[in-house]
């Protein structure tokens, strides 16, 4: 080890020496279909509309801080209720970082479903919060007694709900929701990131629920390069998490395509009914292929279990098709591949290539 490697190995926290970076392998050559990212581009005319858009940004002055511009037209776009208070995050995963922070008392803990979303455990560990799991059923449905039994047990500042949930693709009973609402002593997040492929929300019932944040991101929409993410909620949360947000943390290129893409949301909407038509076809293709299970989906993604997942992954490498192999992720997930709705003709090549390697 050399005298730097020391010095690093002493001062940076042992629980962070022991992580691997998160991983992004590279997609250059490959059909992309591991990171649920809309497969289609903006039309020429929109984008010639978002170039002079930004080329009219002020470069070299920071952005407005809170983005009240910005936030007006979510608010209008989104149909965000009165009486709430809206966040602006570079993208999600920023969100939850600030609010795992912002609760990590000390001895306190927070609470997630598994398998689920992995930032949410990540963050917690990141501000040295104790982060409970609670497994899904088998079928991935919501062991909703067990959820609450957790509660009762731990006291969990936090539950975090992603709905639909990531990776496996489902919806949680709005009854099941409600109880977990009634029983948590402190904040529920319900990551909405797939909300434009599921149809179900809870953004309207906000003021029913004043222990509830509702979060979303234009990722999944279609703008995953421009990285914005918000976050809905009583304004006492707000103003204490606005304490934790970076203050340039949505910088001038972002709000300036933001404004003029949420212009376009039907463009948006019309995508997602064409990935949700694509989607039901590539489930039902896989569904008839001898051995293959396919699990109902409500996002942008279909989970499906294989005799051999990893096996199948090495296959659809060398056919260069990048998708996502969920096999050690979770024991719930053994053999288990997530693939990303794409294109007609991204689908059929992956299709084509599973049926050949099985």
């Amino acid at each position: 080890m050399t005298e730097l490697a020391r010095l690093v190995a002493s001062v940076v926290r042992d629980d962070v020496l022991a992580l691997s970076a998160y991983a992004v392998p590279s997609a250059e050559g490959f059909v992309k279909l591991d990171a649920m990212e809309n497969p289609y581009s903006l039309p020429d005319a929109l984008r010639e509309a978002v170039a002079q858009a930004v080329a009219a940004a002020a470069l070299n002055r920071y952005p407005d801080p809170r983005a009240p511009e910005l936030q007006a037209r979510l608010r209008s776009v989104m149909q965000i209720p009165a009486g709430t208070e809206v966040m602006l995050g570079n993208g999600s995963d920023e969100i939850i970082a600030v609010v795992s922070q912002a609760l990590a008392r000390p001895g306190s803990c927070v609470l997630g479903i598994e398998p689920s979303f992995v930032m949410y455990r990540m963050s917690a560990q990141a501000a040295q919060v104790r982060h409970v799991g609670v497994a899904l059923r088998a079928d991935f449905s919501l062991d909703t007694e067990a959820v609450l039994a957790a509660i009762a047990t731990h006291r969990p500042a936090v539950v975090w709900l992603s709905y639909p949930n990531n990776p496996t693709g489902n919806l949680y009973p709005d009854a099941d929701i409600a109880a977990i609402l009634a029983a948590a002593p402190g904040l529920v997040v319900l990551d909405e990131a797939y909300n434009i492929f599921a149809g179900r929300s809870w953004l309207s019932r906000l003021p029913e629920f004043p222990n509830m944040l509702v979060m979303r991101t234009l990722s999944k929409v279609g703008l995953a390069g421009i990285r914005l993410g918000y976050a809905a909620a009583h304004p006492d949360w707000i103003r204490e998490f606005d304490k934790l947000r970076p203050p340039y943390n949505v910088n001038v290129l972002t709000q300036a395509a933001a404004h003029t893409l949420l212009d376009h949301l039907d463009l948006f909407d019309e995508q997602a009914r064409e990935i949700r038509a694509t989607r039901r076809e590539l489930m039902i293709r896989l569904r008839a292929m001898p051995g293959v299970e396919v699990f109902p989906s409500d996002a942008n993604f279909v989970l499906a279990r294989f005799a051999d997942g990893p096996g199948l992954m090495k296959a659809l490498l060398e056919r260069r098709i990048l998708v996502k192999n969920l096999h050690a992720f979770h024991p719930l997930l053994l053999n288990c591949l997530r693939f990303t709705v794409g294109t007609p003709a991204e689908n059929e090549l992956l299709v084509t290539a599973v049926a050949d390697a099985l």
